[in-house]
């Protein structure tokens, strides 16, 4: 059955080899990139699982990009149909920043934006967030977060979604919101937040299956079924390990399509 993997990224040598990432380095045994990844290297992963679309995302930080929109875009025009861009943006130039996330929209065809808030270390009710809130409910795209202690050797505050989700909710309802990584080890409020509203979803990039807390497998089986997307964090996992014991969730037909494709194909409109 198709997939399609709402957290990844085809990653720069920036990216890939920055210090910070260090911890998940000695997690995966992976070492440093000496030549940058190949785009078809990715696609291969991503077709031994069936994945048939991957959010490839920008990485903005303080420090500038990881990865830039730009070379998003470049990533998608070579994977044959297989990636869609999802934006960065400089939250301390706000009103650049929303003119790049028109840009990458209107113009590159992207299907997102994503802030990754520990690399900031301004909590998602930090003002500077709110004209990219506003500007995606205006492009009619979801905002993309991480939930969760970090792996990364940065702090973890920013990722918790009581309070911080849970009041960008309330101010925007109209926002949907996709938290990545579980939320972990505060998945029962992340569980709690996506009761609460309507267009707050869960992510699962960054946790094979395996690994999935049996609170949100419970929720996967049963109410959270259309609340909950696939994701990998690819390259940190692969589609293949992260897939790799997905008969031992025990889902029912539907709750696996909607987990694996359907979910995803509602929330980001894709076709």
């Amino acid at each position: 059955m198709p997939v399609i993997d709402a957290w990844m990224q085809h990653p720069t040598l920036r990216h890939s080899n920055h210090e910070m990432f260090e911890s998940l380095r000695r997690w995966t045994g992976q070492g440093l990139l000496e030549e940058p990844l190949p785009v078809k290297a990715t696609v291969a992963a991503m077709a031994a699982a069936d994945v048939e679309i991957g959010l490839s995302a920008a990485w903005y930080g303080p420090q500038g990009p990881l990865i830039s929109n730009d070379e998003v875009a470049a990533f998608v025009a070579e994977s044959e149909g297989r990636l869609r861009g999802v934006a960065g943006a400089d939250l301390t130039r706000p009103v650049q920043a929303v003119r790049e996330l028109r840009r990458a929209v209107e113009e590159l065809g992207f299907v997102a934006l994503r802030i990754v808030p520990w690399l900031w270390q301004l909590p998602p009710t930090d003002r500077l967030y709110y004209p990219l809130y506003a500007a995606c409910v205006d492009l009619g795209i979801p905002f993309c977060t991480q939930v969760g202690h970090t792996g990364p050797l940065r702090p973890s505050e920013t990722g918790r979604p009581i309070p911080y989700i849970d009041q960008v909710a309330l101010d925007f309802p109209e926002l949907t919101i996709v938290c990545g990584h579980i939320g972990y080890p505060w998945t029962t409020e992340m569980i709690a937040v996506a009761d609460k509203h309507a267009n707050v979803h869960i992510d699962t990039s960054a946790y094979t299956t395996r690994r999935y807390p049996p609170e949100l497998v419970d929720y996967l089986r049963g109410r959270g079924r259309r609340k909950v997307l696939f994701g990998t964090n690819y390259p940190m996992i692969t589609p293949g390990r992260a897939l790799e014991h997905l008969g031992e969730l025990d889902l029912d037909e539907e709750a696996t399509n909607l987990f694996l494709s359907d979910n995803a194909r509602r929330v980001f409109n894709l076709h």
